[in-house]
């Protein structure tokens, strides 16, 4: 795939995104694999529901762009680190729904399970409800480097991981491909609504 049919792979998810609420005004950053030392990402500040073929950027694994006079979101280095991660990794979606961000909110622990969900099973790896889903979350830092540096060794330690929460802020998810990174986003906020909906039942 050429890099405008990349770009544009990036602008569908944004409408997609912004139509289902999930990455409201200015907030959220998508990426994809460019190459095997290069990605690319929305620039900084754009309306996620309206973005255009020149609202991308090229950057490197360091978070540099190599685009000048274009910004790269300021959590570029939270995309090339799960490139760096592993090379099966094609397309990353960070968005900032309510329930991801209310969720992160209400769950004290470190870390959210999901549990004997049918819709598990629509995460890569997972074939059977009769599993666990373990979604770590993370304190929010405006130190990109530094959250960076904490997510890489829970990253390190779960080569099976999914996804993860930053709390009070949103979701990093990712796929071979933009479809199945966007299947996850899907299936994540069907499983937090669950969660939520659960926990307002049980709180009456």
């Amino acid at each position: 795939m050429n890099r405008q049919q990349l770009a544009q792979e990036i602008i569908d998810a944004g409408r997609f995104l912004y139509g289902r609420g999930w990455s409201p005004a200015t907030s959220s950053n998508y990426s994809v694999r460019l190459s095997e030392s290069q990605a690319l990402l929305t620039v900084s500040g754009k309306h996620k529901g309206q973005l255009g073929l020149d609202d991308v950027l090229a950057t490197d694994f360091d978070g540099k762009s190599l685009e000048p006079g274009k910004k790269p979101s300021a959590e570029t280095l939270l995309h090339t680190q799960l490139y760096r991660w592993k090379p099966e990794i094609g397309a990353v979606l960070h968005t900032h729904s309510v329930n991801a961000t209310v969720l992160s909110r209400l769950t004290l622990a470190d870390s959210l399970v999901f549990a004997d969900y049918e819709l598990q099973k629509a995460f890569s790896g997972i074939s059977t409800h009769e599993s666990q889903v373990l979604v770590p979350i993370f304190d929010n830092d405006q130190d990109i480097a530094r959250l960076a540096s904490k997510v890489q060794p829970w990253l390190d330690q779960h080569p099976d991981c999914v996804g993860y929460l930053i709390r009070g802020h949103g979701l990093y998810t990712w796929g071979p491909c933009m479809s199945d990174a966007l299947r996850q986003v899907e299936a994540f906020e069907f499983l937090f609504e669950c969660e939520l909906k659960t926990l307002s039942i049980a709180n009456r």
